[in-house]
């Protein structure tokens, strides 16, 4: 057994996005489906700590009371909309199936509420693909049915775990403004997986990155860009292409690979491929602590202008 979530700690407040970003495999998903308690047990299991909403320990809660909360106070647009979707049911009878869960409304209500988030998500001639089959719609409007449903019943949370994951960059463009037009009208915080930090710079406040099952930085969103405290976090923006380059500057790799879970190395995890790392950080684990208002990071070397300036000479 191992860890795969480890010490991960943060708030989310109404009307914000809050960005997790991290490599495949750092634990941002794990995170996200324990919030929603679908971690499957077993072999799953959430060990120890507590997930506060509204004043509820989620852990706490019987398995009857969680599922009143899924899909209705909170909601999740999960990564791959065509496994997600039922292949045999319209998207209309599935809209509607989410609402009459969580509502006591007529059929004519329920299906008068799914053409209605159907308009809300801006899908094309919503009367009629109320009444197709998820082979029929592109990746695109898939992804909007899969956000017109966890939409449609209001919810106070919505967890969207890499919702423009291959698509092409028009659509991610058009979803990301979705989500952005969504928060606005409906005052729902949004928590947003992704891997792709152009994503978070275009529609998330605060992020969180994470790395190999723990938090090593959070920070406002223009912070975090214009002063990163963690190598990781370097490492990550160094890996991003710039408009404006004349084509010979090369990206900058994050040597190594990602520790093993079942042998993790002592001290910080990031330190086998951490530029900056000396004996101190590869035997004692650095805690996440604040350096500036907001701006968390677990990093010895932190704050980091002596550290890399030490490093460039």
């Amino acid at each position: 057994m191992f860890a795969a979530v480890d010490g991960v700690s943060f708030t989310l407040s109404p009307g914000e996005t809050l960005g997790i970003v991290g490599e495949s495999g750092c634990g941002k998903s794990v995170t996200s489906l324990s919030i929603m308690r679908l971690v499957p047990n077993p072999p799953g299991r959430v060990a120890a700590g507590s997930i506060k909403f509204e004043g509820r320990n989620l852990l706490e809660l019987p398995e009857t009371e969680m599922r009143a909360i899924r899909g209705d106070a909170i909601s999740m647009i999960f990564q791959e909309p065509m496994t997600s979707l039922n292949p045999v049911q319209t998207v209309g009878e599935q809209i509607i199936e989410a609402v009459h869960l969580h509502r006591a409304v007529s059929n004519a209500e329920a299906r008068a509420r799914a053409l209605e988030m159907l308009r809300l998500v801006k899908i094309p001639s919503p009367e009629t693909r109320l009444d197709e089959y998820p082979h029929q719609l592109s990746g695109g409007m898939r992804q909007r049915v899969m956000i017109a449903m966890a939409l449609a019943c209001d919810p106070k949370i919505l967890i969207a775990d890499e919702p423009t994951t291959a698509l092409d960059v028009t659509i991610q463009a058009q979803i990301l403004d979705l989500l952005r037009d969504l928060r606005e009208r409906t005052g729902a915080a949004i928590m947003l997986i992704t891997h792709d930090l152009g994503v978070v710079a275009e529609i998330a406040h605060r992020v969180v990155v994470m790395y190999a099952g723990r938090i090593v930085e959070e920070a406002p969103v223009g912070l975090l860009f214009s002063d990163p405290q963690h190598p990781y976090t370097l490492g990550l923006l160094g890996s991003i292409p710039r408009l404006g380059s004349d084509g010979d500057e090369r990206l900058i790799a994050i040597e190594g690979v990602v520790p093993n879970p079942y042998a993790l190395p002592p001290g910080c995890r990031f330190s086998p491929r951490c530029p900056l790392a000396d004996d101190h950080c590869r035997r004692e684990a650095p805690e996440l602590r604040e350096i500036a208002h907001g701006h968390r990071t677990a990093c010895w070397k932190a704050p980091l202008d002596q550290a890399l300036a030490e490093a460039a000479d």
